[in-house]
């Protein structure tokens, strides 16, 4: 059998790039909440004792942005000084400017709906925020559809965050990272060959007590036992320490994380950042609109796994192409797939927007522990209720 080996990361919510896109987003939730047609793109740098907020935003409502930051710092538990970084002391700046008013004519009103392609009306005439490229990604390897690494990994990632929060595993503080390499045979995941954690701690916590902590609170609460055996490698904080850790130990910055927010590098990413973003901006809702399809598509059967990639145009609310690669395992031709994409899926900003409802404070719970595959979360681009309307297209 050919055999292979692939590695996915996550980071916990108290990682300093995590932490600044859940500072970008808490930040789009409050506005959003108030004036759900404002448009936002907010950046967040994070460092030792600093925020700084900066952006374009154009909003009707006004926001206590430093509050919203304190709020934010304070629930992922950066709250005492020793830590390098807390949400009473740390200062705030803020720099926002508005939208750029050559960009915003452009999303107020698409190329189509100027050149008269488009009926003239409030949702159908809103063109993309950006040019970019978007990639939705689906497998069935997992429950979920996604590639099992990065399923393993967010998990793993978001249990460092339980044990911490609940004091099962006091000594943990906010930081922490987590990689997780699995094993194939023939495409097939067969067994966790690697799982690295990487946990700030309290300075006198032994390394042998949080290690076997770890495996016994973290590890064998997640990962299912078949994937275990004797030959898998457990490797903790391998630097023997990890006490400086957050914005102390490392600048963090909105959008550093986008394999992790996507599926850990099993699919390409067209590179444009999620947090801090309005849902007029494409890179954004463009990728949650080609996880939806591409999710389907593995729902109904015409496909083991599918990428999907879309090409869009600031200005201009169709995508200029759509892309489709099964990886050899479609039961239908790829321009069949194109087509039945064509035809079922609305693809324009206004559309994507008005399917997932996305005018509306969700954001903030998706800075942290993948935009995709949230089980725990219901969102709408994870439904597969036109997986039966494509079979059906497809003759399957």
């Amino acid at each position: 059998m050919a055999k292979h080996l692939f590695t996915s990361e996550s980071v916990t919510e108290g990682h300093p790039d995590k932490l600044a896109d859940q500072i970008a987003d808490a930040i789009l939730d409050v506005i959003i909440g108030l004036d759900p047609y404002a448009r936002v793109a907010c950046e967040v740098l994070v460092t030792t004792g600093l925020v700084v907020v900066a952006g374009e935003i154009t909003t009707v409502c006004y926001v206590d942005i430093p509050r919203v930051v304190r709020d934010t710092v304070r629930e992922i538990g950066y709250t005492r000084a020793k830590y390098g970084f807390d949400a009473d002391t740390c200062a705030v700046i803020t720099t926002i400017d508005e939208q750029s008013p050559d960009i915003a004519q452009g999303v107020n009103k698409a190329l189509e709906a100027r050149a008269g392609e488009i009926n003239n009306s409030v949702e159908e005439v809103i063109g993309a925020g950006d040019q970019g490229i978007m990639y939705g990604y689906a497998t069935n390897e997992t429950p979920e559809m996604m590639p099992l690494p990065i399923s393993l990994a967010h998990k793993l990632a978001k249990q460092l965050a339980v044990v911490r929060k609940n004091r099962e595993m006091p000594y943990l503080r906010p930081d922490g990272k987590v990689q997780v390499t699995i094993e194939y045979e023939d495409d097939k995941p067969v067994r966790l060959h690697t799982i690295v954690i990487s946990a700030q701690h309290h300075p006198k916590v032994e390394i042998d007590v949080m290690r076997l902590d770890l495996i016994r609170k973290v590890i064998r609460k997640v990962v299912p036992e078949e994937l275990l055996d004797d030959s898998t490698r457990y490797l903790v904080n391998p630097t023997g320490r990890f006490v400086v850790g957050g914005p102390q130990g490392d600048t963090g910055l909105t959008g550093r994380k986008n394999i992790v927010d996507t599926y850990g590098g099993v699919a390409k990413h067209g590179g444009g950042s999620f947090s801090g973003k309005d849902p007029t901006k494409v890179d954004r809702t463009a990728n949650y609109a080609a996880r939806y399809i591409t999710k389907n598509i593995v729902a109904a059967g015409l496909a083991e796994k599918c990428e999907i990639q879309l090409a869009y145009i600031i200005g201009v609310a169709r995508p200029v192409s759509i892309m489709v690669d099964t990886f050899g395992t479609g039961k239908v031709s790829e321009e069949l797939l194109v087509k039945l994409i064509q035809e079922h899926f609305e693809l324009t900003p206004a559309g994507m927007i008005k399917d997932f409802d996305l005018r509306r404070p969700i954001y903030r719970q998706l800075a942290a522990y993948g935009h995709f595959g949230r089980l725990d979360l219901n969102l709408p681009w994870e439904r597969i209720d036109k997986a039966e309307i494509l079979r059906q297209a497809a003759g399957r």
